[in-house]
């Protein structure tokens, strides 16, 4: 199946914002705010203050209001609405089954899709510490979401001025300062089902001394997020949820008729030989015979091709939807926010920031599953029917929905401390020097993990002298036997001693006894540790005293910058030997540090001419010194020319890099077992390159595998092992972007601002970790089998099966992408007393989108695949009058393709015309306010209010399953309290 699924959270395309100057015209006021401390505008994309109308670079600002006005709580749903980061990540994206060991409730932002870690995340300028041990990604759930005055989102190479991780941009957090009363804000929304409720709480207190000179601030913020379950939503779920699987109308005798297509969307699929009360097969021919209660097995409609571990349509076995999980996590945040500073006078300003951050999610996924169990004949809790039959053994396949479903409780703690000293130098300079530590401490708690030992015990029951026990509890010598069975280590001496074993009855759904439960389940922990220290200083200015250029002063910054990362995890010693039922992770523990030094100019060349209203240049470099990969330099270069006041042209063009993590670099062996649809499998070798079908012949000969033509390939549905393991040899990253575009601001229509750019980035030398499925893929679909894929893919000798593989990051991927940026920006003030209007939109057209896996590979288009539409477009309309205002947002992109470019081209008759594309996302939201009074607002609105639902065969995509939402809040403001 190609890429399409993994694409999701790192490669899927990115589509950035063009600087349409939103920051000066929100769409719409808000009456009560914090006091600020000025009017100046400092935008990411420079450290040389400058208000973001002359930037080269194209930045988006969206105010606080506009985050209020989302109705959501949490910040990510509210950002990827914008075309920039339509590929983020977000609590939905990491829940259920969709939730990678360690991932579950983050959100982390993608911007272009160039993946989280080249995303850099900044707390008003400053660097955050990470929250996923290995990477450099912010959970973005460690941020107040009422704390934050506005969010500056730059696209592009940003590596010259901030340092590593911005290949793609910045995402750049500005709080709140200068406090003095106290403001509060409370909000609670739900569902029209009743579910998926938010809600949440916030103070500030603040107050100044010293006659205003000093100022201190303690905020604090509680939200909390509920669970929503696939089970919640009954198109979902049971027999009624629908899978896109192989035409049971196709491959008649094993022949694909063009004229039919491949798959098409059926609901009740099953699983062939598995079931939530178990599954019996009583002749060892691999086809259940009874189900866990005695009853008859009952098959459904085969789906080709049919295998024992395929799936089918009706019948007994489990249905395919029960393992989807959670739609969305449990997520609950305490944030306590404290801010200081004191001017001592005007050449020093102390100021300090301290953070707590304490973020709690708990996410169920799938169950435990178990085949081919031995269970011999003497098993009091066989069924009657077969006792009476003398059956000597069975096999038992089960997927254990009674024994509890599997899952995480990650709390992650975050600290933060920020302590620096800033000034002028003269009336024109300026300085800033500034001490950052960032901590985050991790616990993840495995929700009904077991012990493989304990779980084999339980299942070898015999009648004893007081009813069933376990024949461990009679035989001293009794040791784990389960020649067939799909768990994985027992370790060499028992995690019991005889007599504490509880037999567990596996007939029969819901037959296990509590204290079973309580034998069987391991209380595992893993633990982590992520650590930053940065220590930045620079001086920023304008050369007026020595001269001046003819547009004006001649602006600088020049710095240095000392960071050191460390990252730790350790797993817990148990389910790390690969004893209980959770993939075996091995401990990682890594770090580096970098020293840099950086400068940047803009250079008013012309101002206020002929044919030059403006003309300005401007210039960023950085040198750094990486204890891992050594040194590095990027550079930008930029320009901006405005012939007239109306019209300005601005380009940039920049090299940006990225310095491998720690993850990357010094990742422990760690097991992963998954599915993998073997792309040799007869109906699979027309789906990939012109050479996988050479290649698939040429390894399953090797393996001795007598007919390639008919080989099935291992089974989608089976597991299998295989691991992770870091690359020390990894070298930096390097990509060249460039942008180009327009601004206009007619004159003859005031309030008007319209911006176009073209954007284009290529990324070489990219760090890339294929999933298991895409490096069989890979292995299969170059020029030949001599590559460093099929390295580590290994083939079982006979069969030809896949038996392991090994993931391992490498620098071989390229990425490029380019598209065109358009904003819109309208404030209409009439002289009538009708109030005043703003209508604000961002667009993008995704021009390129592709990724080459290795060198010589070809190209895999990914424009137009699932979070990567050709179009998109964010619209804000708001009407506002005397205290009261209304606020329509459409959230809109074009279909997309359900199948990758490579796939269709491949497969013609793949699918059904209709099913093609998935349906364009339409989201309408409405939101109201009303200014009781100048200290208290009332709120609320609905999301989704036309109740739009996912397409067919998807239950995120292209809109959220929640459905239509409602919320209401309230917000205070007591300026004079203190």
């Amino acid at each position: 199946m190609s890429y399409r699924l993994a694409m999701r959270r790192r490669l899927y395309a990115g589509i950035s914002l063009a600087g349409a100057l939103c920051a000066a015209h929100p769409a719409f006021a808000q009456a009560i705010e914090a006091d600020d401390g000025g009017d100046e505008i400092v935008v990411t994309g420079s450290r040389i203050p400058q208000a973001d109308i002359v930037t080269a670079n194209p930045v988006l600002s969206l105010d606080s209001g506009t985050i209020q006005a989302s109705g959501t709580i949490n910040i990510t749903d509210v950002l990827i609405n914008y075309p920039a980061l339509v590929g983020s990540s977000t609590a939905s994206d990491n829940s259920g089954v969709r939730a990678s060991i360690g991932n579950a409730g983050l959100n982390r932002l993608n911007l272009r899709n160039l993946g989280p870690d080249r995303t850099l995340v900044l707390v008003d300028g400053r660097r955050h510490v990470a929250s996923l041990p290995g990477s450099s990604a912010v959970d973005i759930n460690v941020l107040p979401t009422d704390l934050i005055e506005s969010v500056e989102i730059l696209t592009g190479g940003a590596s010259a001025i901030y340092g590593a991780d911005g290949v793609s941009g910045v995402v750049n957090f500005k709080l709140r300062q200068d406090f003095h009363g106290i403001t509060a804000r409370v909000q609670s929304g739900i569902s029209e089902k009743g579910d998926a409720g938010q809600r949440l709480a916030a103070i500030t207190i603040g107050h100044n001394f010293a006659g205003g000179r000093g100022n201190v601030a303690l905020a604090y913020e509680y939200g909390k997020e509920s669970r929503l379950e696939a089970s919640d939503r009954s198109y979902l779920s049971g027999s009624d949820a629908i899978n896109f699987v192989r035409n049971p109308a196709d491959l008649i005798a094993g022949v694909d008729n063009p004229n039919v297509p491949d798959y098409v969307p059926l609901a009740n699929i099953r699983y062939v030989n598995s079931a939530r009360g178990g599954t019996i097969d009583v002749d060892f021919d691999g086809a259940p015979d009874f189900n866990g209660d005695g009853t008859p097995y009952e098959y459904g409609m085969p789906i080709p091709p049919f295998s024992l571990y395929g799936n089918m349509q009706g019948g007994d076995g489990t249905l395919v939807s029960d393992y989807e999980g959670d739609l969305l996590p449990e997520v609950r945040r305490h944030v306590v926010n404290a801010l200081a500073h004191f001017d001592v006078s005007d050449a020093l300003t102390l100021y300090a920031e301290g953070k707590y951050a304490n973020v709690r999610t708990v996410s169920y996924r799938q169950p435990t599953y178990d085949y081919d169990l031995l269970i011999f004949g003497y098993n009091p809790y066989l069924p009657q029917n077969l006792q009476d039959m003398g059956v000597p053994a069975v096999l038992v396949n089960r997927d254990n929905f009674d024994l509890g479903r599997r899952g995480e409780d990650v709390e992650r703690e975050t600290y933060r401390a920020v302590l620096g000293a800033r000034g002028a130098i003269s009336p024109s300079v300026n300085y800033d020097l500034s001490f950052v530590y960032g901590r985050t401490d991790i616990t993840n708690r495995y929700i009904n993990n077991m012990y493989n030992d304990r779980f084999y015990a339980a299942i070898d029951v015999v009648d004893g002298p007081n009813g069933p026990t376990c024949v461990a509890n009679l035989d001293p010598t009794w040791a784990p036997f389960q020649p067939m069975a799909s768990r994985g280590a027992t370790g060499a001496t028992l995690s019991f001693t005889p007599g504490q074993c509880v037999p567990l009855n596996l007939f029969g759904e819901g037959q296990a006894s509590q204290a079973a439960l309580d034998f069987l389940r391991a209380d595992t922990v893993d633990r982590s540790r992520i650590e930053q220290y940065v220590v930045s200083g620079a001086i920023t200015g304008d050369l007026r005293t020595l001269f001046s250029l003819p547009g004006g002063e001649l602006g600088f910054a020049i710095g240095g910058e000392y960071r050191k990362e460390k990252s730790r995890f350790t797993p817990d010693a148990i389910a790390s030997q690969g004893l209980t039922f959770t993939n075996a992770l091995s401990a990682t523990q890594g770090q580096f540090d970098v020293k840099e030094v950086f400068a940047e100019l803009s250079a008013p060349i012309l101002s206020d001419v002929p044919l030059a209203h403006e003309l300005r240049l401007g210039a960023a470099i950085r040198y750094s010194d990486y204890s891992t990969i050594g040194s590095t330099t990027t550079w930008k270069f930029d320009g901006a020319y405005a012939p007239v006041r109306d019209i300005k042209l601005r380009a940039t063009y920049s090299q940006a890099v990225r310095a491998p993590n720690i993850g990357e670099l010094f990742g422990g062996a760690s097991e992963s077992r998954v599915a993998i649809n073997d792309p040799c499998a007869f109906f699979n070798v027309d789906s990939g390159s012109a050479s996988r079908a050479a290649n698939c012949a040429i390894l399953l000969a090797d393996a001795g595998v007598a007919d390639p033509a008919t080989f099935t390939g291992t089974s989608p549905t089976t597991q299998i092992s295989g691991g992770f393991i870091g690359n020390p040899n990894l070298s930096e990253e390097k990509a060249k972007t460039w942008t180009a575009g327009l601004v206009v601001q007619p004159r003859f229509v005031p309030g008007l601002t319209l911006s176009a750019d073209w954007y284009d980035i290529k990324l070489r030398n990219a760090v890339n970790t294929v999933t298991a499925q895409q490096l069989t893929e890979l292995c299969v679909d170059q020029a030949s089998v001599n590559n460093q894929f099929c390295d580590d893919v290994l083939r079982a000798p006979t069969t030809g099966l896949i038996s392991t593989f090994r993931l391992q990051p490498q620098n071989v991927s390229r990425f490029k992408t380019a598209g065109l940026d358009l904003a819109v920006n309208y404030v209409l003030k009439p002289d009538w007393n009708y109030g005043g209007f703003n209508i604000r939109m961002t667009a993008n057209y995704l021009d390129k989108l592709s990724l080459i896996g290795t060198p010589g590979a070809a190209p895999t288009d990914l424009r137009g695949i699932i979070y990567a539409p050709k179009y998109q477009a964010n619209l804000d309309a708001t009407w506002q009058m005397d205290g009261f205002a209304l606020n329509y947002g459409l959230s809109w992109f074009d279909k997309t393709q359900r199948y990758s470019a490579n796939e269709m081209a491949a497969d013609p008759d793949i699918v059904e015309a209709r099913y093609l594309y998935y349906k364009e996302r339409w989201q309408h939201d409405i939101y109201a306010s009303i200014d009781v009074d100048a200290r208290f607002q009332l709120y609320g609105g609905v999301n989704n209010f036309t109740n739009a639902k996912p397409d067919i065969g998807q239950n995120r995509y292209p809109v959220s399953a929640v459905g239509r939402f409602f919320f209401v809040g309230a917000k205070v403001k007591l300026a004079d309290i203190l």
